[in-house]
């Protein structure tokens, strides 16, 4: 089976229309799912890189119609979750936010900073609108937290490569804990944190796919390009991991 990608961006960096725009280009070039981040002022699980475009969406205007904009232009044509921390979706009410998604077609969500334990009061919020709730595993779980971490996650599981922040570069042996989660499910697990086009091939090894962020939004915070480089400078770079991940 192959590999899949999932590319993360920040909505509303630069602004909306230019989210939309390279949603739907990623979506042509190598990107199976699309994470749209939701822009916030202490993204606590994200380095420099995707900190800098938060700040910058949120300078710009950004609100949480903004999301909802760009899913309902996205959605359609890509598969999309949204990523953001739970601040922002507690403030327009978890119900609202699983409601809204529902109704774009947004398929999941990714909360990095809620926990398990608290994650579980939504579950039923969830299943009633059949939004998948991203389960986030790290290489310092133990194998009792595994099982009882996986034992109900969809589409698929979010294995951090890294203890740290997104865009660090560091390497761990990721082999223990992925033969721990094959132990308690059959769900997918993809790899985030430090996937580049020099590193891809390498993280993806044992896995089902994996997430892309950081590399992402280093060519969008660059200023000598213009928007349409940018945007064929980051298909570049989908196409070159989607091959290597399958090579």
């Amino acid at each position: 089976m192959e590999k899949q990608l999932v590319g993360y961006i920040t909505t509303g960096y630069p602004d909306k229309d230019f989210t939309i725009d390279l949603a739907l280009s990623l979506g042509e070039n190598g990107v199976d799912s699309l994470e749209l981040g939701i822009p916030f002022s202490d993204p606590v699980a994200d380095g420099p890189v995707i900190e800098a475009a938060n700040y910058v969406a949120l300078e710009n205007g950004f609100r949480f119609k903004d999301v909802l904009d760009v899913s309902r232009a996205v959605a359609p044509r890509v598969d999309t979750l949204w990523m953001g921390y739970f601040n922002p979706f507690y403030q327009f009410g978890m119900e609202n936010v699983l409601r809204e998604a529902n109704d774009l077609g947004v398929t999941g969500l990714i909360v990095p900073d809620l926990p398990h334990e608290e994650a579980v009061l939504y579950a039923d919020a969830f299943a009633k609108h059949r939004i998948s709730n991203i389960a986030f595993v790290a290489p310092t779980d133990t194998d009792e937290r595994i099982k009882t971490v996986v034992g109900s996650a969809q589409k698929f599981i979010y294995l951090v490569a890294y203890a740290g922040i997104t865009g660090a570069g560091k390497s761990e042996d990721l082999g223990g804990v992925v033969a721990s989660i094959r132990r308690h499910t059959q769900t997918p697990v993809y790899v985030g944190f430090g996937v580049n086009e020099q590193t891809a091939k390498a993280k993806a090894e044992g896995v089902d796919g994996v997430i892309v962020g950081s590399a992402f939004i280093n060519v969008l915070l660059r200023e000598d390009l213009s928007f349409s480089e940018k945007i064929n400078h980051c298909c570049a770079i989908a196409k070159t991991i989607k091959t290597r991940i399958n090579e």
